[in-house]
């Protein structure tokens, strides 16, 4: 009767070995290295013990989400600004914006692919080993003397090498599909950022719209509340009729529910605002007056067709479905070269003690064995069961569906530029049709008032230019805060918008 019973253990590096077997002791000391490595690390960066960047792959993430367009800013923030700028509401949006975080975060990703994919050009060497305790009882009935029982400690310990020498470019397909997809998620995080950034400096000028409109409509109310004070003073001397006090207090009441309105507009507004800077929206913020910031000051002479071709070369959504497209190529020939034959350099080297006996009986030998060997493996794929003839259609039939993709980003791009320029030369054209329909109604109103005051003029007149003024006041502020919003938006259709855009703001 005869019987095995094996036994694993977990060995430990000492730093002044008594053992004699070295292969055994070596192994143990790989392990305690590693481990040693490891809990540096970790001490280091307890929340994340990434290893060093041997392959220098991560030297082009943008160190924040905001660097491609702020440069050095360094993304910690105060209290906003009094008032705030339209400059620290962009740098806040594009440095906490979870959107441009996330795309910032996409980066990294595609730039650690590329660093396993430059890995698999390097060989790959794996350390094996075995401590087995064994325990072994022969019983040999009627012959005693061959009974025999032993307890041994054996182990086994190797290293393994392989590094694929040729391989149909199948590895620098899979390099290039990488590094496509990084440079597309580059292209994707610029974009991003100039979504980001338009939204944010759209929302900026409409708050500050709002704020204006709300005070153009404080500026009514007043107006208002002067007509019907006139108006009931005429009436009190008997020079008016009672009608016209009606007349007034209505379109009083009427200024006083649109100021209401234009109140919650503006603050609906400005929590907007505060929620693309990532803040409360009730946050504390004030914007400077309307009137204060960048106005036109010569026409856009650039052809929109040259617009339109530069952003079709180069917006960077255009530029991250190329990239896109690239990759997909790329998988393509890799698909293809997985199919075909690849030649490895391959070599092996263990060492075990395992203990030998001349036979049954007889007593066992201590003895080490060593087993080494190298040479060339070639791999040649004979059949996959079809499979890999439909992965290479399906990664082709991906790489049209990508052609398709990015035609339709090039007309997007083409539309959007070509809308965007014609909004900015209608806002252009309108801030001095605003401006003078303002000049216009301020006389008109002025004149109308005097007549009513003088018993001249009637009511409804004065009723009617007062109207116009307001709506000649709110046509002016949005007339501006439009314009500086459409040329902000053109240069984010363009591609092209960044911190300098804002200058004078």
């Amino acid at each position: 009767m005869s019987g095995n019973i094996g036994e694993p253990r977990t060995r430990h590096c000492e730093p002044k070995a008594t053992q004699s077997r070295t292969g055994g002791l070596l192994l143990d000391c790989v392990a305690s290295l590693a481990m040693t490595m490891t809990l540096a690390l970790s001490s280091v960066s307890p929340a994340y013990a990434a290893p060093l960047d041997i392959l220098d792959v991560e030297g082009d993430i943008p160190k924040t989400a905001a660097s491609p367009i702020t440069g050095d800013s360094i993304c910690l923030f105060g209290a906003p600004g009094d008032p705030l700028t339209l400059t620290e509401a962009v740098e806040r949006a594009l440095c906490l914006h979870p959107k441009t975080r996330e795309a910032w975060a996409a980066i990294k990703v595609r730039t650690e692919a590329v660093g396993a994919a430059r890995g698999a050009f390097l060989p790959t060497l794996s350390a094996s080993g075995q401590e087995i305790r064994d325990g072994n009882k022969t019983s040999v009935q009627g012959h005693g003397a061959l009974d025999s029982r032993r307890v041994t400690s054996t182990y086994t310990e190797g290293l393994s090498l392989s590094w694929v020498l040729y391989d149909f470019g199948g590895r620098s397909a899979a390099f290039d599909n990488a590094a496509e997809l990084q440079a597309a998620a580059e292209a994707n995080h610029q974009a991003t950022l100039q979504q980001v950034f338009a939204t944010v400096a759209k929302d900026y000028y409409g708050a500050q719209a709002a704020q204006g409109a709300y005070a153009a409509a404080v500026e009514t109310e007043r107006t208002a509340k002067d007509s019907f004070d006139v108006a009931t003073r005429r009436v009190d001397k008997g020079a008016s009729p009672i009608s016209d006090a009606l007349q007034a207090q209505t379109a009083y009441y009427q200024a006083r529910v649109t100021l209401a309105k234009a109140e919650g507009d503006w603050r609906n507004a400005m929590g907007t605002l505060a929620a693309d800077m990532v803040l409360r929206p009730d946050a504390d913020i004030r914007l400077s007056d309307v009137e204060q910031g960048v106005k036109p000051d010569a026409a856009f002479q650039e052809s929109v067709t040259a617009l339109i071709d530069e952003a079709v070369r180069q917006h960077p959504s255009v530029r991250a479905a190329e990239a896109q497209l690239k990759a997909a190529e790329a998988t393509v020939r890799q698909t293809e070269a997985e199919g075909m034959p690849n030649v490895s350099l391959v070599g092996k080297s263990t060492r075990d003690n395992q203990p030998v006996s001349e036979g049954l009986g007889l007593p066992y030998y201590h003895a080490t064995k060593n087993d080494n060997y190298i040479g060339l493996q070639v791999t040649v794929p004979l059949f996959e069961g079809f499979t890999r003839e439909y992965k290479v259609r399906q990664a082709k039939a991906q790489s049209e569906v990508q052609a398709f993709t990015v035609e339709e980003a090039r007309q997007q791009v083409g539309l959007d530029v070509w809308t965007s320029y014609q909004t900015l030369q209608t806002t252009t054209r309108n801030l001095s049709n605003s401006a003078k329909l303002l000049e216009i109604a301020s006389q008109s109103y002025a004149v109308a008032q005097r007549r009513y005051a003088t018993g001249v003029g009637a009511m409804i007149e004065l009723l009617n230019a007062q109207s116009a003024l307001a709506g000649a006041r709110r046509q002016k502020i949005q007339s501006l805060t439009d314009w500086r919003s459409s040329r902000l938006q053109l240069a984010a259709k363009l591609g092209q918008l960044g911190m300098e855009r804002v200058e004078g703001e």
